[in-house]
């Protein structure tokens, strides 16, 4: 068999998330082996710009433009995303042959000193850079202090002793998946934190006519991309921008679907939470359905973009 290039991001975290796809593709293809895969890092916008907001830089997609480039370009031929940093819009020319079976989609607290969300006292000050986790900590406590940090895991970590912070807000997927386990506080229950659409998915991207995407979609998980589809089309509904704070979760039980979103204010002073639950094979319909609902909500609000 001929090579096929990976492309991603060159963070740890990326490089967990490519050797985990790597393995499964081998696990499920067996005409590949370690020798057919290359891996290609690429840079992205994101990355290039780890000090500035990524509202004030261009939005969301800037972990992912510079890599879908590449995959249009044909220099890589499959791309490996966090879903929850890619457009809920995809590219006509691209498509999503896989969503691997979801990690912990849950948000945690890395910190010493806080180890229970009644930690969480006034004053305290917490590193994040999601508008969602901002305004859902300050539902929690609106006197916690959130301080704008960015860049990978370890410098965010880093940046607990330099910017003398309490503790900072990730998603558990991320940190466990570099083993970072020990250094959680605590994990938030998805009542008080509801995560951003698609955290904990791994999106294996292809183009679309491309016949290297049978041999993707020997690793999706069916319940994932079920999950997948109906929180990032109530995403789409919604439309906004980056600086959008939203949390969206879809979970499949005896093949009903149950889709949980909050979208706050253009203000962030209120929010409004919705939840459908349909049969999961409507799971487009559902997230179609519980997006105008929120917006009905919402009314004058917020602002679709």
């Amino acid at each position: 068999m001929t090579k096929i290039t990976i492309g991603a991001r060159g963070s740890k975290l990326s490089l967990a998330y490519v050797a985990k796809v790597k393995d499964l593709l081998i696990k499920n293809n067996k005409d590949l082996s370690e020798d057919n895969i290359i891996f290609k890092p690429i840079k992205t916008s994101g990355d290039i710009s780890s000090n500035t907001k990524i509202s004030e830089i261009g939005g969301k997609n800037l972990f992912c433009k510079e890599i879908e480039e590449s995959l249009l370009a044909k220099e890589i031929d499959i791309a490996v995303h966090s879903l929850k940093d890619m457009e809920s819009v995809e590219n006509d020319r691209l498509i999503i042959g896989a969503y691997v079976r979801r990690n912990d989609y849950r948000d945690v607290i890395i910190s010493e000193r806080i180890k229970d969300i009644n930690d969480l006292k006034d004053g305290v000050k917490i590193g994040s850079s999601s508008r969602r986790r901002e305004l859902q900590l300050k539902k929690i406590n609106n006197k916690i202090s959130v301080i704008n940090i960015r860049g990978n895991i370890d410098t965010r970590i880093n940046k607990i002793s330099e910017n003398n912070l309490d503790g900072i807000i990730l998603a558990a997927a991320g940190v466990k998946s570099l083993n970072l386990d020990k250094k959680i506080g605590f994990i938030f229950e998805t009542k008080d934190i509801l995560p951003a659409v698609g955290q904990g998915i791994i999106a294996v991207q292809c183009r679309k006519e491309d016949k290297i995407k049978s041999l993707i979609e020997k690793i999706n998980d069916t319940d994932t991309s079920l999950c997948a589809i109906a929180e990032r089309k109530m995403l789409q509904t919604i439309g906004g921008d980056c600086e959008t704070a939203i949390g969206g979760l879809a979970e499949i039980k005896n093949k009903n679907l149950k889709l949980r979103a909050q979208l706050f204010s253009d203000n962030g002073e209120e929010s409004f939470e919705h939840e459908l639950i349909g049969k999961h094979s409507n799971a487009s319909l559902i997230g179609r359905t519980l997006g105008e609902k929120l917006l009905n909500i919402a009314g004058e609000k917020f602002k679709k973009k």
